[in-house]
């Protein structure tokens, strides 16, 4: 039985396709592109209008591929809007994110025949070439104005660190060579529990897993504990610190819901920086919130001025249905929305080349993962960098380049050592 499995939106949605896959496979499922899958199932997102546009758009894409394939429709979208991902696509099933973790034995029960046709189990989850996502927490309690993701997920949930350090293991032995660690808010991590935090869980997979690489997704500002940071001595632990800021105005952040101030922000930038000089902080920023003035707007660009983002994520704000913000006053209007947009994406663009300016004439290890054209591979350093360079067989191998320039989409580099 073939399953051919997709995603769109955020990496914890990638990482339970990525727990799915190798339960499948586990189980004889074969994985397959669309059109010649028995089975498939696209992990939808509904984060943003045109998110939801984007999952409607898959499905359609899909069932059009595969006519005749048994297509489930699961994630965010698919458990706040069921009818109009009926409608979309007329899936065979759709499954919420509550039942979504037991996905694999809705099928199995569906397709009982498919174990039948397994020939050698595997030893370790199949993972991504390069990385693997590793799902440590689930909901959020923060109920930010905007967003719908806490409604379609649920509070808070934090996984087992006993079961997230055994995947981490699992991921390392098959070769992988950087671990991404995802969820909604993990930086709630062990708060439901009253257990081990987030600082807890890293030092247990650092101390007992041999896995290269440990990156962490995004952190809500006020949920990074600064005594974290001494983690950072080891140097697997990636320097990259994903902050979702907003708005850079106190105004529309009381809006948002948000209990951070531009002020706490910018003090946790600054301490990061003070500890790690050379750390990439890469950011999201809506524009357009409802009430939102040209002051307001104005402050945003100062502040992502002064915090130097490594990169910077612009989102035009999306009314979501059920969300606090869907029904407030004072809307913006949209080409106002749009400009303001496209400047601070320019800025972004801007402060990205600055960042990656710094670091032309170092040489740095890059995780090399694939190879578009022509012996032109792409990889990334431990701060987030995009390099790009010529080689053969550089695959999964974590090797030092010398970086030499810019170029659009990323550096350029020199592999300086192919012994590693």
């Amino acid at each position: 039985m073939k399953v051919h499995l997709a995603s769109l939106g955020c990496k914890l949605n990638q990482s339970e396709m990525e727990s799915l896959q190798a339960q499948l496979e586990a189980a004889g499922w074969e994985l397959s592109p669309a059109h010649e899958a028995d089975v498939i199932v696209l992990n939808t997102c509904a984060v943003t209008a045109e998110a939801a546009r984007k999952s409607r758009q898959a499905l359609r894409r899909l069932r059009a591929e595969a006519p005749g394939a048994h297509l489930v429709a699961t994630g965010c979208y698919a458990e706040l809007w069921p009818q109009e991902v009926e409608a979309a696509a007329r899936p065979d099933s759709v499954v919420g994110n509550r039942d979504k973790a037991r996905l694999a034995d809705l099928l199995h029960a569906q397709f009982p025949g498919v174990a039948a046709t397994v020939r050698k189990r595997r030893a370790a989850p199949a993972w991504p070439r390069t990385r693997a996502f590793v799902k440590i927490q689930d909901g959020c309690d923060n109920a930010c104005a905007y967003c719908v993701v806490h409604i379609a997920r649920g509070p808070s949930r934090s996984l087992p660190a006993d079961g997230v350090v055994a995947q981490v293991r699992e991921a390392a032995e098959a070769g992988r060579k950087e671990v991404v660690l995802t969820g909604v808010n993990i930086g709630a991590y062990g708060l439901d529990t009253g257990g081990p935090d987030l600082g807890d869980l890293i030092g247990r997979i650092l101390a007992e897993t041999a896995v290269p690489r440990i990156r962490l997704s995004s952190v809500e500002p006020w949920s990074f504990r600064e005594e974290w940071l001494a983690l950072w001595a080891d140097p697997r632990l990636c320097p990259h610190f994903h902050l979702p800021l907003q708005s850079g105005s106190d105004a529309v952040l009381r809006r948002m819901n948000r209990p951070c101030s531009a002020g706490d922000f910018l003090r946790l930038v600054e301490t990061i920086r003070h500890s790690l000089p050379d750390a990439a902080i890469t950011t999201d920023i809506i524009v357009g919130f409802p009430g939102e003035t040209e002051a307001d707007h104005r402050a945003t660009l100062a502040l992502a001025e002064r915090a130097g983002f490594a990169r910077a994520h612009v989102f035009p704000f999306s009314p979501r249905p059920g969300t606090p913000a869907a029904s407030m006053s004072d809307a913006v209007p949209r080409d106002e929305v749009l400009r303001r947009a496209a400047e601070l994406r320019a800025l972004g663009a801007r402060l990205a080349a600055v960042y990656a300016q710094r670091f032309v004439g170092r040489t740095m290890d890059v995780l090399w993962e694939q190879s578009p054209r022509g012996g032109i591979w792409t990889g990334l350093t431990v701060n987030y960098l995009r390099v790009r360079a010529q080689g053969d067989g550089l695959g999964n191998r974590i090797l030092p380049a010398r970086l030499v320039g810019m170029e659009r989409g990323g550096i350029v580099g020199v592999v300086v050592s192919s012994f590693r």
